[in-house]
């Protein structure tokens, strides 16, 4: 071997260890879909921080009036091939919304049927397809004059579509109905219902090479993989207690399912090989939700649907190695490659919201039980969000603070129960606020509505 040869071999092998070390770049951003605050957070992925926020409407509760402008529940996010264009998806006012993201302004809003959950571009750009979860169709948009051209009828309750890159075939989850449907894109029209083990998938995502589609089962925990060509379901893998978003990043020339798994506060990686295989689990924030990848996988971004941010994991180590505060119940989030000049904040308002305060909830006599709690300014007032599972079934229960009653919620057929709190309520929840020889922040959740008593709690916190 010759000198030459020698500094060839040299230069590849320089050339691999850089690529494997590239990281995100100044002109890549990061962007959650911020529920409550009704924004939609910007981050610069380089510096690990906060560019600013998109203000789409007032944070709550500040959204119970009549609504003539604003939107609410800003909830799902899409973009265009050229990363050029970012669409946002509101819930509680029914609108999808277009982001120039070189200046982050709004150049045109559209507005749809009932409950619209997330929205993509096609693989060729010309149409926005947004599914519209509280009925039973997709929403095809023209991302040039912002009109609804048509709608695509599905299963009942749609809730993510994508596409394939040829452009041929899209696949659409369902939130009411287990099905997935697969979709003639230039007719159209849905050609296969593929049946899936349950009726609520929020999200779906197909591996980088196309092969295959994975869906998440938010009801059950579960994560469903099928063959894009068969449209078979090849496995169902058991991921864990409120399963929400899923991601794919290369490590070492393999490939790798990060899963959310908000009820345990972790993202579980998998092996994608013929039988999944779990590789790690990291700990992250609480109530992990949207997830995604950078384009080089040398990052992966999780949004913090509690904890009002994004934890940074480095794929290669699978540990968290940052954390950016962000807007109020980040839902979905994307990552999007050289749109934006570095460290650019045109049109971004400062974080317009404070941390939130978490606190679990375990029963005291180690049953199944389980709960959380987690307590957010709002302005004048705050909100206490209380979400309680496996207890009795159509029961009522109270929420007792500070040995104050402060609300009741009532189960459901499964004995899960959300509900919010609106009042003076932060506070309490602080480490220093609680009187002196009494737990900071002490909740109980009973059952019924008697005389607060420690002893009758059912869930502590």
């Amino acid at each position: 071997m010759n000198t030459i040869e020698r500094l060839a071999i040299a230069a590849g092998a320089l050339a691999v260890a850089q690529a494997a070390m590239a990281l995100p770049a100044a002109s890549d951003r990061v962007y959650t879909a911020d529920q409550n605050t009704n924004t939609i957070s910007v981050f610069d992925p380089a510096g690990n921080r906060l560019l600013g926020q998109i203000v789409l409407g007032n944070q709550r509760p500040d959204v119970l009036s009549p609504l003539y402008r604003g939107e609410i529940n800003v909830h799902g996010l899409g973009f265009s091939p050229d990363h050029k264009t970012l669409v946002a998806i509101s819930n509680g006012s029914n609108s999808v919304t277009f982001i120039d993201t070189a200046t982050n302004k709004v150049k045109g809003k559209t507005y749809v049927g009932r409950s619209p959950h997330e929205g993509f571009f096609t693989a060729d750009g010309k149409e926005v397809w947004v599914v519209v979860r509280g009925e039973d169709y997709i929403a095809v948009i023209d991302p040039h004059t912002f009109r609804e051209t048509r709608r695509i009828p599905t299963a009942v309750g749609p809730g993510m579509v994508q596409f394939l890159p040829d452009g041929r075939l899209a696949f659409a989850v369902s939130s009411f109905t287990p099905e997935v449907d697969v979709i003639d894109v230039k007719a159209h029209k849905v050609i296969k219902r593929i049946p899936v083990v349950s009726p609520f998938s929020p999200f779906l995502q197909f591996t980088p090479d196309h092969r295959e589609m994975w869906m998440t089962h938010k009801d059950v925990g579960k994560v469903t993989r099928i063959d894009t060509r068969t449209f078979e379901v090849t496995g169902v893998i058991d991921t864990g207690f409120i399963t929400n978003h899923l991601a794919f990043a290369r490590v070492g020339g393999k490939t790798y399912a990060y899963v959310t798994v908000g009820g345990e506060n972790v993202v579980k990686v998998y092996t994608t090989d013929k039988e999944a295989k779990l590789l790690a689990t990291i700990p992250t924030g609480a109530l992990p939700h949207g997830i995604w990848t950078s384009d080089d996988s040398s990052r992966v971004y999780v949004g913090l649907e509690n904890g009002d941010g994004v934890d940074v994991i480095d794929p290669v180590v699978n540990k968290v190695v940052a954390h950016m505060p962000g807007g109020q119940a980040p839902q979905a989030l994307v990552y999007l490659s050289h749109v934006a000049a570095p460290g650019s904040v045109d049109n971004l308002s400062p974080r317009i919201n404070q941390d939130a305060v978490n606190i679990p909830l375990a029963a005291p006599d180690g049953a199944a039980a389980r709960g959380f709690v987690v307590a957010r300014q709002l302005g004048v007032v705050d909100a206490l969000e209380v979400n309680v599972f496996k207890l009795k079934p159509a029961t009522q229960y109270s929420v007792v603070l500070g040995g104050q009653p402060v609300g009741t919620v009532r189960t459901d057929a499964k004995g899960n129960a959300n509900g919010t709190m609106i009042g003076p309520v932060r506070s309490f929840t602080r480490p220093d606020a609680a009187p002196a020889g009494q737990a900071a922040g002490k909740i109980l959740i009973m059952e019924g509505t008697t005389a607060p008593s420690p002893a009758a709690a059912v869930l502590t916190g």
